[in-house]
């Protein structure tokens, strides 16, 4: 037996291998298994993409041609003929019900012939036409033989009634799994046992597990097709928070089994402390900086480990909060880790770290990826003997090779690019480190829940002093030479200028400018200036010189690809121009204008596209100019792309729930989160909730810690 699937069980047959299930078989179950379905609950769970209404039965002689419609009908002929169009074939039926007959036409289905024979009663649902000969037609109709001949008894599953609409599953068609789901519901039992609380249940109206599961599947007669159709019914209901109470369940626990764990090290935070942290800090901070730093520092020093998000919109500081947090684990003997999710950001942090501690007695160095050179072999060793005290990475911080003396705080700077393993990996380098997680894209509180429900979150929503709000601008291609001109009017004034692009070779098949392709006509249009060029495939150190040059104010444009999305700080830069704006994700077009208008000078962004634009790309793009609030742009950025897209699922360890929506359904997970806190909180409550679960609902939610 393939170790990818279980023996039958015993105990509960819906934890059965589905190739135990009558019409699987192994071919079957081994496409099942390509999509995560294992068991005969697993396909359960497997939900309705949406329904169709087939239950209302029509008169054939009241249904208009164009008409979506439910026909029943006694077979009087069928046949199969193949037209003049090689290889194209047409079986053809004659049907009739008490008001008179139709046809009902099948293209390129010849083995339908053998499926129905005269005298059958069959269920039709489909688009109607009118064909000149030959009346009103059903073309390609979905059908079910409810009685043979003399027969009375009306089986009505895929027709006649509410139908569930399946997404195929390998061979598999929406009718093969809808036959497989309803023998499968026939298998639960008469009692179901009841993982939600019976307050829980009787506050919101909910259904029995049991019955949740039927209605879920097969509603029952006159059950609102709006409701079904957009996953509100009671029952659609009750299991989206049971999914979202047993997840967030799982989260809590997991916090407290981190919370019972205790750092090797201390952390306190005197008077000589604090001046040094004056020492280092170039300006006052602000409100929400202060109340961060706060959070963060009483974290540090708790016996516990830390766990906390810092979350805030571009350039509202939250890297010198964190290097606050760096300085005070420092002035305890320990050393830090950052690591950055690309080279150019980590050289950035590097810099500019170095710079802030260059008067300190800290020892800063970078390690990124590349061959083992004798300089980075002497790194490595002064990271071991702690002779290093802050080490700035990429995902290179997590090789084998890198050892630390005594690592007390990992910073981990836009995490959502990192896997939950690298993130693992890096803190297991230290005994019990403390971990701050920061992003500079701000997250709905319902994507935070459910991907960061297991940290503290502090948000910093306030800007430095004397920052304006950047300007945005939307213009077609066909404008390009006004807004050059205006960089030109920004050149003049001393300020500098970003040209931002999507791509860095020429592609034929998007038909994008690329940067490599676009420096040398800039060059030409600002003949007076000099511009540079930046993308992810230069050489680290030629990066470096670039920006070097940039940050000097000896280049006065830099081209660039999305490479400087993130962490590049040039307060005297006032002006981005992103081609092919329609292209860029929202999050990642306010990341970009972000680089802009952080100094004392206005910023401005404009974002040239491309015509015709989609419905999504103008979306977008009306959505950027009408805010600068990144937290309200992240809420529109989530309904647009959703969950999966906006973080990135394989990276970012957002759950891929079975039947809730992130974007759907936000006030369920405040609710279940709610209740999974009341429930944490309340004796024995837990291990009830668990004895009603099956352990591979356990494992899961993360619910098997407990136990």
């Amino acid at each position: 037996m393939p170790r990818d699937f279980a023996a039958p069980s015993t105990k509960n047959p819906l934890q059965s291998d589905l190739r135990f299930l009558k019409g699987v078989g192994p071919r079957r179950a081994a496409e099942c298994l390509r999509v995560d379905l294992r068991t005969c609950e697993d396909l359960l769970f497997r939900f309705p993409i949406r329904f169709e209404d087939r239950s209302l039965l029509r008169r054939s002689v009241e249904v208009k041609a164009g008409e979506v419609a439910a026909l029943s009908g006694e077979v009087v002929s069928v046949g199969l003929r193949q037209t003049r169009r090689q290889g194209f074939s047409l079986v053809e039926m004659l049907a009739r019900d008490d008001s008179g007959t139709f046809q009902v036409v099948w293209i390129n289905q010849p083995f339908l012939k053998e499926v129905f024979t005269r005298g059958q009663r069959v269920s039709f649902y489909g688009k109607t036409v009118w064909r000149k000969p030959g009346g009103l037609r059903l073309e390609n109709p979905h059908y079910e033989v409810v009685g043979e001949p003399n027969d009375s008894e009306d089986k009505g599953l895929h027709t006649a009634r509410i139908v569930p609409i399946y997404e195929r599953i390998g061979t598999l068609t929406t009718k093969q799994i809808r036959q497989l789901v309803y023998a499968t519901l026939q298998l639960l039992p008469d009692s179901v046992e009841e993982v939600l609380p019976f307050a829980l249940r009787q506050a919101h109206g909910l259904p029995s597990r049991r019955q949740a599961l039927w209605e879920a599947h097969f509603p029952t007669a006159g059950t609102s097709m709006t409701l079904l159709n957009s996953f509100r019914t009671p029952a659609q209901n009750r299991l989206i928070l049971e999914e979202l109470f047993l997840f967030q369940l799982g989260l809590g626990l997991r916090r407290r089994v981190q919370s019972g764990k205790t750092k090797i090290h201390r952390i306190a935070v005197d008077d000589r402390i604090r001046r040094s942290a004056r020492k280092v800090l170039p300006f006052s901070l602000t409100t929400g900086q202060r109340q961060a730093l706060k959070t963060i520092v009483d974290d540090l020093c708790r016996p516990e480990p830390m766990n906390r998000l810092l979350q805030g919109d571009v350039g509202c500081g939250k890297t010198i909060v964190a290097l606050l947090a760096a300085l005070v684990t420092m002035e305890n003997a320990l050393q830090v880790a950052v690591m950055a999710p690309t080279e150019l950001l980590a050289e950035q942090h590097y810099l500019s770290l170095r710079d802030l501690l260059k008067n300190s007695r800290f020892r800063v160095v970078l390690v990124t990826g590349g061959s083992m050179t004798v300089s980075k072999r002497s790194t490595m060793s002064a990271v071991k003997n702690g002779q290093v005290n802050l080490i700035v990475g990429t995902h290179a911080l997590v090789q084998q090779g890198i050892q630390f003396r005594a690592l007390g705080l990992v910073i981990i700077d836009e995490q959502h690019r990192f896997g939950v393993l690298q993130r693992a990996m890096l803190r297991q380098k230290g005994s019990c480190p403390d971990v701050l997680v920061m992003t500079a894209t701000p997250i709905p509180r319902t994507l935070a829940l459910a991907s960061y429900g297991d940290l503290d979150v502090s948000v910093i929503r306030d800007m430095p002093p004397g920052r304006s709000p950047v300007m945005t601008r939307v213009a077609r291609e066909s404008e390009r030479d006004s807004v050059y001109d205006f960089v030109a009017k920004e050149l003049g004034e001393g300020r500098q200028a970003f040209v931002v692009y999507p791509l860095v070779e020429e592609s034929e098949k998007l038909d994008l400018k690329a940067a490599t392709a676009m420096v040398e006509t800039l060059r030409r249009r600002f003949d007076r200036y000099k511009v540079g060029l930046l993308h992810g495939r230069m050489k680290s150190d030629d990066r470096a010189e670039t920006m070097r040059l940039f940050s000097s104010h000896d280049l006065h444009v830099l081209v660039s690809t999305t490479v400087i999305e993130v962490g590049v700080d040039i307060p005297n830069a006032s002006v981005m121009v992103v081609e092919h704006a329609e292209r860029f994700g929202l999050a990642q077009l306010h990341q970009l204008r972000g680089r802009v208008g952080r100094g004392r000078f206005q910023g401005y962004c404009c974002l040239l596209y491309k015509e015709p634009i989609s419905e999504i790309g103008n979306a977008r793009l009306k959505a950027l100019a009408s805010t600068t609030d990144g937290f309200e742009i992240a809420e529109e950025d989530l309904k647009l792309r959703g969950p999966g897209e906006m973080l990135g699922t394989r990276q970012s360890g957002v759950p891929t729930f079975r039947v809730a929506d992130l974007v759907r359904d936000q006030g369920f997970m405040e609710t279940a989160h709610n209740e999974a806190v009341t429930i944490l909180g309340r004796s024995g409550a837990v291990d009830k909730v668990l004895r009603g679960l099956d352990e591979n609902w356990k494992k899961r939610f993360g619910l098997a810690v407990v136990g």
